[in-house]
């Protein structure tokens, strides 16, 4: 958003593209802008600053994230040591003018996606930004965010995908998957991946032994220490013949 975080000697400010520093060199830690304000910590505690370094939200809380879609995480309690939590606190969510919308009682949470935040209590979830339970918070881990729609959960070992509604529109089968890319997942199970579609249908064979995300419509597998690529409907368009290789980039990909 037009300026950068700089340190020096331990402590930061931010400096514009002419490479003017617009705001005091005078924070211990500060995050890049995010709709239009900064997460910075002094002396322990954390706050927001606008573009011309006025703290728009007090120095109070242990931790804070980066607005998203109007609102920022924010947590009291938590402790580090050596860059290790110690001490986890809670989590919740502030709006703009620094009203916590969202009561600070989670232990885990992460910022806000397409309207919907992760949380947990004794079970991960999702939250609207009013703070409602949209999807119950009784799975034992759930992706960060949704993604083309759908959103990874797990329960009881097993993963699958639940739609914004709840609805578990994967089964909870396999055991571990990726989010969504480009109309397709990496599923694992028995220890051999696969690709999935959103509908569950296994477009591929679960026989590789790895399967990594679509890149320009091609995706790339390993198979007995060999690498080669698929399409989205699960056609081998190259060997798998090499030694190694790397993601399609504007058409082409390095190959070993």
């Amino acid at each position: 958003e037009g300026l950068a975080v700089v340190a020096i000697n331990g402590k930061c400010s931010f400096i514009d593209k002419e490479g003017k520093e617009v705001i005091p060199l005078k924070y211990d830690e500060a995050e890049s802008f995010s709709e239009g304000l900064a997460a910075v910590k002094l002396n322990g505690k954390c706050s927001f600053i606008d573009k011309e370094g006025k703290e728009v939200i007090p120095l109070k809380y242990d931790w804070a994230g980066s607005f998203s879609e109007g609102l920022a995480m924010v947590n009291l309690g938590r402790k580090c040591e050596d860059e290790q939590i110690i001490t986890g606190g809670k989590y919740g969510f502030i709006n703009k003018e620094g009203k916590e919308v969202i009561p600070l009682k989670y232990v885990d949470a992460c910022k806000f996606n397409e309207g919907l935040a992760r949380v947990k209590l004794n079970g991960c979830g999702f939250i609207n930004k009013e703070g409602n339970e949209i999807i119950p918070l009784k799975y034992d881990d759930a992706m960060a965010y949704f993604s083309e729609g759908l959103a990874m959960v797990k329960l009881n070992g097993k993963y699958g995908f639940i739609n914004k509604e709840g609805k578990e529109v994967i089964p909870l089968k396999y055991d571990y998957t990726l989010f969504f890319e480009e109309g397709l997942a990496t599923v694992v199970l028995n220890g051999k991946h696969g690709f999935i579609n959103k509908e569950g249908k296994e477009i591929t064979p679960i026989k590789y032994d790895d399967a990594l995300f679509l890149k320009e419509g091609l995706a790339l597998v390993v198979l007995n220490n060999k690498h080669g690529f698929i399409n989205k409907e699960g056609k081998e368009i190259t060997p798998i013949k090499y030694d190694g290789a790397l993601f399609f980039e504007e058409g082409l990909a390095v190959v070993a």
